[in-house]
């Protein structure tokens, strides 16, 4: 057993004191539903634990331009269960409900979820090097396993991917992350607060130390929010991370055209990757499948991709994936893909 402290922050001011009080070994502590794994099998050992979870950012509220502020704080289950979130963004509600179980959900914070690090085998293994771990030590998963692992965004020091689905519609949403730190409030657009691996792949995303997540806020977009579904591919039928999963909106026009859209895929990357060339390709081309596969919008996105030794298939399978759910949008039958 490793000592720790832990103590319950009564604002938000009073935890970001808590943890440059106790310096590099301190954790903000919400759902606990990825830190506590991660201690369980050493990846983490912080020193002390600070309590975020009873802050006030509980709620979901309505925003002037039509959109929706969310508490960083409100419970993954909560937000997938709100009518307005069902109604208005789709998208999110299946990206949590294709997420975990219900328990984790019920603990499961949406600041919590953003933060959550890599699945990859050899980060969740002590006994193995890894630069994410250990700067410096390696990446083995490059020759070992990595089935799984990123094609696009990686780097010779790491090819782990981002766990979360809710970060994938978040990103296709086109969602700003509040966030309080040193000098005051500040918003980061969401794609842009993951980060690739560079040659800091310990660094999964732009947050300076001691920033805490407040708020997540999503933009009003309409018919664009509404017509919009997450598709996830996976080893088994539930609870289990994305081999490759996209999230996507669409909005047609009356001349059967896309007026817009929005695409982010998960699974293939460091970060939820935002397919803008993709987006750029699909915009005023016809909504139907020949035409879907005719643009090659996904050979666009994908053309930077470098799979690895074990893990090409993601590229077709992206590929068509990307196709299927946008046949389903134009068609209004997305409700069948889940």
């Amino acid at each position: 057993m490793r000592p720790l402290t832990y103590e319950r922050a009564g604002d938000a001011g009073a935890a970001r004191a808590a943890l440059a009080q106790h310096g590099r070994g301190a954790r903000y502590l919400a759902g606990g539903t990825n830190l506590v794994d991660l201690m369980k099998l050493g990846v983490e050992a912080p020193t002390h634990l600070v309590d975020v979870r009873h802050l006030p950012y509980d709620r979901i509220d309505d925003t002037e331009d039509g959109g929706l502020r969310i508490g960083a704080t409100v419970t993954n289950n909560a937000l997938a269960a709100d009518a307005r979130v069902r109604e208005s963004y789709p998208v999110l509600s299946q990206a949590l409900l294709a997420g975990a179980s219900g328990q984790l959900r019920n603990l499961a914070t949406v600041g919590g979820n953003l933060l959550q690090r890599t699945r990859c085998a050899y980060f969740q293994d002590v006994t193995k090097p890894c630069n994410k771990r250990d700067p410096g030590t390696g990446c083995p998963a490059r020759e070992g396993d990595h089935r799984n692992l990123a094609i696009l965004g990686h780097s010779e020091a790491c090819v782990a991917t981002h766990p979360s689905d809710m970060a994938v519609a978040l990103v296709a949403l086109g969602a700003t992350v509040h966030v309080l730190g040193d000098t005051g409030e500040r918003e980061i657009a969401m794609p842009g607060l993951h980060r690739l691996p560079g040659d800091e792949p310990q660094r999964d995303t732009v947050l300076a130390p001691g920033e805490l997540i407040t708020a997540v806020q999503l933009p009003g977009l309409g018919r664009l929010g509404v017509r919009s579904h997450y598709r996830k591919v996976r080893d088994r039928a539930s609870y289990a991370f994305a081999v490759v999963s996209i999230a996507a909106a669409v909005d047609v026009a009356a001349d059967g055209t896309i007026a817009d859209c929005r695409i982010a895929f998960g699974g293939l990357a460091h970060v939820p990757w935002r397919a803008e060339a993709a987006e750029a390709r699909l915009r005023g081309a016809p909504a139907t499948e020949a035409s879907f596969a005719a643009a090659a919008a996904a050979d666009a996105e994908l053309a930077a991709a470098r799979p690895l030794r074990d893990n090409g298939f993601k590229v077709p399978l992206a590929r068509n994936l990307l196709v299927r759910t946008l046949v389903e949008l134009s068609e209004g039958t997305e409700g069948a893909a889940r």
